[in-house]
């Protein structure tokens, strides 16, 4: 007989995950949930999908709150850590664009949004799992799916489209065509780049198509992170539930790109992570069942 947190480990992984935005925090909210499930007395649970999920619901929250006073210091724009993926059921909700979205609400609301918007639990079930009563767990819902829809990106391009696009732009700034570049990019394309301190990345948002482009335009001939041009490879990859960048060195990756693409089919942001730390999932190449 299959043990139920064997049958629901991937949920609980893309609850954690889609909480917490890092993939090494999720996997120890869900090793955190297996010790509380193995020493449970499970003659008193009649539901386990519900209790499992009310265990790693709790557990991120807490990695939540303490990751958010880090983030307080952190060095430049903080992204979400970037996981291979293999076409989720609902890529938009593991996008980074979404990640992003879900960083601008209160720890409650995210894990309330989460599990309902996303994986349809009840407002009963859910109030379950946060310690809160319904009526505040159906406010809460309220407030995040509206503030979502608010900032989440109006239009969300198909597979063929995404992928197009992105072997675009890998043309052109693998090429140093600028003007490529600049016919791939919406004027006013905004660029999030994400080093953490540990590498040398900007540590404000950059905007503007012609700004954008020249960064990109430059990478077949700088040195980066004591990479030459020569050196450094990169390949199309599934990132989030959509198609993005891997770049490598001969020895490590070094980054991921990532892209939000408009009605147009103009490239509206892009999302670059370089910190290290946060490329030990992509580095691994485990696609995540999210």
């Amino acid at each position: 007989m299959t043990d139920p947190f064997d049958q629901y480990r991937n949920l609980l992984f893309a609850v954690a995950y889609r909480v917490l935005g890092s993939a090494a925090d999720a996997e120890d909210a869900v090793q955190d949930a297996w010790l509380r499930w193995r020493s449970a007395d499970r003659s008193q649970v009649a539901d386990p999908k519900a209790y499992l999920a009310r265990i790693v619901t709790n557990e991120a929250l807490a990695r939540l709150r303490e990751a958010r006073r880090r983030r307080e210091v952190y060095v430049g724009p903080w992204l979400p850590e970037p996981i291979p993926t293999a076409s989720p059921a609902d890529p938009d909700s593991v996008s980074m664009a979404m990640l992003v979205v879900l960083e601008t609400l209160s720890p409650l609301e995210r894990a309330v949004f989460v599990l309902r918007e996303v994986f349809d639990f009840s407002h009963a079930e859910i109030a379950a799992a946060v310690g809160r009563s319904e009526e505040s767990v159906r406010q809460a819902a309220h407030r995040a799916r509206d503030h979502v829809q608010a900032r989440r990106p109006r239009f969300t391009a198909d597979r063929s489209q995404q992928r197009e696009v992105t072997e675009r732009f890998f043309a052109a700034a693998s090429g140093g065509d600028v003007n490529a570049l600049l016919e791939l990019l919406s004027p006013d394309v905004t660029l999030w780049t994400d080093g953490g301190g540990k590498v040398r990345q900007a540590l404000r948002p950059i905007t503007g198509a012609a700004t954008v482009a020249a960064w990109f335009g430059a990478l077949g001939t700088v040195t980066y992170q004591g990479v030459a041009p020569a050196d450094m490879r990169a390949s199309l990859a599934e990132i989030n539930g959509s198609y993005g960048l891997v770049f490598r060195s001969p020895d490590r990756v070094i980054a991921t790109v990532t892209f939000e693409v408009g009605a147009d089919g103009r490239i509206t942001a892009i999302h670059n992570v370089a910190n290290p730390d946060k490329l030990r999932a992509i580095e691994s190449g485990r696609i995540r069942p999210v």
